[in-house]
Protein backbone atom coordinates (compact mmCIF):
# COMPACT_ATOMS: atom_id res chain seq x y z
CA UNK A 1 0.00 0.00 0.00
CA UNK A 2 1.50 3.36 -0.96
CA UNK A 3 2.38 5.81 1.75
CA UNK A 4 -0.32 8.35 2.47
CA UNK A 5 1.65 11.17 4.09
CA UNK A 6 0.36 14.58 3.03
CA UNK A 7 2.38 17.74 3.57
CA UNK A 8 0.32 20.91 4.02
CA UNK A 9 1.97 24.31 3.62
CA UNK A 10 -0.52 26.90 4.88
CA UNK A 11 0.03 30.10 6.86
CA UNK A 12 -3.56 30.56 8.08
CA UNK A 13 -4.02 28.69 11.36
CA UNK A 14 -7.76 28.06 10.91
CA UNK A 15 -7.29 26.73 7.36
CA UNK A 16 -4.44 24.51 8.56
CA UNK A 17 -6.57 23.08 11.38
CA UNK A 18 -9.50 22.37 9.05
CA UNK A 19 -7.32 20.63 6.48
CA UNK A 20 -5.46 18.67 9.18
CA UNK A 21 -8.72 17.50 10.77
CA UNK A 22 -10.19 16.46 7.40
CA UNK A 23 -7.08 14.57 6.33
CA UNK A 24 -6.65 12.80 9.65
CA UNK A 25 -10.35 11.86 9.73
CA UNK A 26 -9.89 10.27 6.29
CA UNK A 27 -6.89 8.28 7.59
CA UNK A 28 -4.05 10.21 6.00
CA UNK A 29 -0.81 11.00 7.82
CA UNK A 30 -0.45 14.75 8.24
CA UNK A 31 2.61 16.98 8.26
CA UNK A 32 2.19 20.75 8.28
CA UNK A 33 4.12 24.00 8.26
CA UNK A 34 3.33 27.67 7.74
CA UNK A 35 6.26 28.66 5.47
CA UNK A 36 7.42 27.57 2.03
CA UNK A 37 11.02 27.38 3.21
CA UNK A 38 10.16 24.90 5.96
CA UNK A 39 7.85 23.07 3.55
CA UNK A 40 10.73 22.51 1.12
CA UNK A 41 12.86 21.08 3.93
CA UNK A 42 10.07 18.80 5.14
CA UNK A 43 9.30 17.65 1.59
CA UNK A 44 12.92 16.67 1.01
CA UNK A 45 13.21 14.85 4.34
CA UNK A 46 9.83 13.07 4.34
CA UNK A 47 8.97 12.63 0.63
CA UNK A 48 5.19 12.95 1.10
CA UNK A 49 2.73 11.33 -1.30
CA UNK A 50 1.09 14.73 -1.88
CA UNK A 51 1.69 18.40 -1.06
CA UNK A 52 -1.15 20.87 -0.51
CA UNK A 53 0.26 24.38 -0.76
CA UNK A 54 -1.11 27.85 -0.25
CA UNK A 55 0.00 30.30 -2.94
CA UNK A 56 0.13 33.45 -0.80
CA UNK A 57 2.69 32.48 1.79
CA UNK A 58 4.90 34.85 3.81
CA UNK A 59 8.41 35.08 2.39
CA UNK A 60 8.67 32.66 -0.53
CA UNK A 61 5.44 32.28 -2.55
CA UNK A 62 3.85 28.97 -3.42
CA UNK A 63 4.87 29.52 -7.06
CA UNK A 64 8.54 29.95 -6.10
CA UNK A 65 8.39 26.93 -3.76
CA UNK A 66 6.95 24.80 -6.58
CA UNK A 67 9.93 25.72 -8.79
CA UNK A 68 12.29 24.48 -6.06
CA UNK A 69 10.30 21.25 -5.62
CA UNK A 70 10.33 20.54 -9.36
CA UNK A 71 14.06 21.32 -9.63
CA UNK A 72 15.09 18.82 -6.94
CA UNK A 73 15.23 15.21 -8.17
CA UNK A 74 13.89 13.81 -4.87
CA UNK A 75 10.75 15.98 -4.91
CA UNK A 76 10.23 16.62 -8.64
CA UNK A 77 7.57 13.94 -9.02
CA UNK A 78 5.51 14.70 -5.90
CA UNK A 79 2.04 15.94 -6.90
CA UNK A 80 1.31 19.45 -5.61
CA UNK A 81 -2.17 20.97 -5.33
CA UNK A 82 -2.46 24.73 -4.91
CA UNK A 83 -4.95 25.81 -2.25
CA UNK A 84 -5.83 29.42 -2.86
CA UNK A 85 -8.37 32.16 -2.36
CA UNK A 86 -7.57 33.44 -5.88
CA UNK A 87 -10.55 32.53 -8.05
CA UNK A 88 -10.04 34.70 -11.11
CA UNK A 89 -9.70 32.90 -14.46
CA UNK A 90 -6.20 34.27 -15.01
CA UNK A 91 -5.17 32.95 -11.58
CA UNK A 92 -6.31 29.43 -12.52
CA UNK A 93 -4.37 29.67 -15.77
CA UNK A 94 -1.24 30.87 -13.93
CA UNK A 95 -1.53 27.99 -11.43
CA UNK A 96 -1.88 25.42 -14.22
CA UNK A 97 0.95 26.91 -16.27
CA UNK A 98 3.22 26.97 -13.20
CA UNK A 99 2.98 23.17 -13.04
CA UNK A 100 0.65 22.54 -10.13
CA UNK A 101 -1.26 19.27 -10.38
CA UNK A 102 -4.51 21.00 -9.50
CA UNK A 103 -6.00 23.66 -7.28
CA UNK A 104 -8.63 24.03 -4.61
CA UNK A 105 -10.40 27.27 -3.78
CA UNK A 106 -10.66 28.73 -0.30
CA UNK A 107 -12.88 28.47 1.53
CA UNK A 108 -12.65 24.81 0.65
CA UNK A 109 -15.60 22.69 -0.34
CA UNK A 110 -15.06 19.63 1.86
CA UNK A 111 -16.36 17.00 -0.59
CA UNK A 112 -14.56 18.53 -3.56
CA UNK A 113 -11.36 18.90 -1.54
CA UNK A 114 -11.33 15.28 -0.34
CA UNK A 115 -12.14 14.01 -3.83
CA UNK A 116 -9.22 16.02 -5.27
CA UNK A 117 -6.89 14.52 -2.63
CA UNK A 118 -8.11 10.96 -3.31
CA UNK A 119 -7.98 11.36 -7.07
CA UNK A 120 -4.51 12.91 -7.07
CA UNK A 121 -3.14 10.18 -4.79
CA UNK A 122 -4.70 7.44 -6.95
CA UNK A 123 -3.44 8.87 -10.23
CA UNK A 124 -0.20 10.41 -8.99
CA UNK A 125 -1.00 13.86 -10.34
CA UNK A 126 -0.85 15.03 -13.92
CA UNK A 127 2.95 15.02 -14.04
CA UNK A 128 3.21 11.25 -13.81
CA UNK A 129 0.85 10.89 -16.78
CA UNK A 130 3.09 12.96 -19.06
Amino acid sequence: MPRKLILVIEDNEKNMKLVRDLLQYEGYEFLGTDTAEEGLRLAGENLPALILMDIGLPGMSGFEALKHLRAAPATAGIPVIAVTASVMTQDHQKITEAGFDGYQRKPIDIDEFLEAVRSTLEHGGKRSAE
